[in-house]
């Protein structure tokens, strides 16, 4: 069964790095889209980057510049390189697999419709 795993998560001064992981099974991972999101207490999950098999790549503008995506087909695995943390960031963060949608410099990552296999997550947390 489609299966996702997320790990690399942390405490964090803000300013500092992490690079979180996502290990997929389950379904062929070079087919299809996959980003991040993140969900923080109280407030609404947030698409924050996708990534297609081909390269191209989208981020909200909340991370852009500051957070990189990338993934290894290979080893069916996704990561997500965060750099310049914020207390702002602190969140549960999760990947699945996604698309985008772009209207003009707006963008909204968006986790496909049927994907229903969300992992427990990584906790970031981003202390000031």
């Amino acid at each position: 069964q489609v299966q996702v795993v997320e790990s690399g998560g942390g405490l964090v001064q803000a300013g500092g790095s992490l690079r979180l992981s996502c290990t997929a099974s389950g379904f062929a991972f070079n087919t299809y889209a996959m980003g991040w999101f993140r969900q923080a207490p109280g407030k609404e999950r947030e698409g924050l980057a996708c990534t297609w098999n081909g390269g191209a790549t989208y981020y909200t503008e909340s991370v852009k510049g500051r957070f990189t995506i990338s993934r290894d087909n290979a080893k069916n695995t996704l990561y997500l390189q965060m750099n310049s943390l914020k207390p702002e960031d602190t969140a549960m963060y999760y990947c699945a697999q996604c698309f985008a949608s772009v209207q003009g410099s707006i963008v909204a990552i968006i986790p496909r419709p049927d994907f229903r296999a969300w992992g427990q997550g990584t906790q970031v947390t981003v202390s000031s």
